[in-house]
This record gives structure tokens, sequence and C-alpha cells, in this order.
């Protein structure tokens, strides 16, 4: 009897320390969801006032559209947790909006009113791996539980402050994180650095090679921020509803 008493508590501290190193997400009593969402906004300098609003209505549009909650409600307990952030140069990221539920257009619309009330974040330089890491830190405290935690990246530009991208990708997925990328094309270089829109092989190749990854993972393309506001409606639909995108997908 004590043996098997011993086991069973072997097997409570084993399970115990991996929740607490991240391993599996899971908190007792915590409201179950579909899906755990960051929404993760590039707010660097080469965006300027009118893409960072196009961005900003663009999210909040998506997040009340009945396309994207009919996908929620899809769900087996229709309903998703979302956060917003908006992340910039090394260490300058910030919550704009915390976890939410959202599981009808109310909630979303209220969601996306927070979304673009707020003042914004930063204008400061890109990286892309310091939002990745954000959002891992806010998918960590979440008080929700989800078969799926999911980091929804958009940005027009390269990783170009903090540490490498891509450890910062493998280590999201070495914890069964997916990370989706929204590539919205710029028409023109940025002057201080062409190729940080524009890098060789194009920003599309560069999400592909060094952001996303993850099972059923994928990266839209906007050809400009007019386009945003559709593209994200696909994305959140494809990521809510797990469905297979095309290799490629581009809006216009």
């Amino acid at each position: 009897m004590m043996r098997i008493l011993r086991s069973a508590l072997a097997l409570v501290a084993l399970v115990m320390s991996q929740v607490l190193v991240g391993q599996v997400p899971f908190a007792y009593g915590a409201e179950e969801v579909d899906l755990l969402l960051v929404l993760a906004s590039d707010v660097s300098r080469s965006i300027d006032h009118p893409k960072f609003l196009l961005q900003r209505d663009g999210y909040a549009a998506a997040v009340a559209s009945p396309l994207v909650i009919d996908a929620i409600k899809s769900g087996p307990n229709g309903k998703i947790a979302m956060n917003f952030e908006e992340w910039s140069g090394y260490g300058a990221q910030k919550v704009v909006v915390d976890w939410t539920v959202i599981d009808s257009v109310a909630s979303g619309r209220r969601f996306g009113d927070q979304i673009v009330e707020a003042p914004r974040s930063f204008a400061d330089r890109t990286s892309i791996a310091g939002g990745i890491d954000f959002a891992m830190a806010q998918l960590q405290r979440a008080a929700y539980v989800a078969p799926r935690r999911t980091i929804d990246v958009s940005g027009d530009g390269t990783n170009n402050a903090g540490r490498d991208v891509r450890l910062a990708r493998d280590e999201a997925l070495a914890k069964g994180v997916t990370i989706n990328g929204l590539v919205i094309l710029s028409d023109r270089s940025v002057p201080w650095n062409a190729e940080h829109t524009n890098p060789p092989g194009g920003l599309e190749k560069y999400y592909r090679d060094n952001v996303m990854g993850g099972p059923g993972s994928f990266v839209m393309v906007a050809e400009d921020f007019q386009s945003f506001g559709k593209a994200i409606v696909k994305k959140m639909i494809a990521e809510i509803a797990h469905l297979r995108v095309a290799p490629r997908i581009t809006m216009r």
C-alpha cells in the first residue's frame, strides 16, 4: 500500500514540475477554451501613423467579424481566449488588451474597441524575437486551458534588434506553440535600411524561414496595408478553425 502511495505521489510531483516549467498547459479550475491566441502586432518605426491605424482597425474589425465568430463557435467549447500585444525593439513589448474570452460578436466588439482606443505603445526598432518571447510569457500566465496555443505575428520588416529570432521561434515550438505570420509588403523601402522591409528573397520567405512554425503553421501575405483587414480575417479563421491553408495566400 505504501509503495502505491509513494508511486502516486511521485507521479503528482512529476506532473506539477512539468506544469511549473511550462511543458503542460494546465491550471486547476481553469476555464476551458478551444484556443489560446496571442495577436502580436508590429509597431516599430517603419510603421507610420496611417499604417498603424490600418493595423489597429483591421484587428478590431476582424475580432468582431461574424465570419470569425462563426469559426470560434464551431469549436467544441464554442469560445477562445485572446490577448493583444504590441511589440517593437528590444524590451519594448506591451499587453494592450489582456486575456479575454471571445464567444460572440458582442465580446469580439468589446475586445476590438479596446484595441482602437488604446494609445500607441512604441515606435522603436524591430525585435520579432522579443515579440515572440513576450507572447510566450502571456501564454504561460493565461488563466485558461486549451488544447492549442498560437501566436499570430504581423509585421512589415525583418528582426533587427534583440536575439536571433530563430532561437525564439524554436524555443516556442519546443513547448508546443504554433506561430503563424502575416507579412505586410511595402511598396517602397525605408530610407535608412532598404533590406529591412524588402530583404533578399522577399519578406514572405524571411517569415517562412525564420518566424513561422508548428503544426499547421502558415504565412499569409497582405500586398499592402490597405488589404491588411481582409488578410487578418482570413488568417484568424484559418488558425481558429485549425484549417489547412495553401502554401501561399496573398491578399490584394
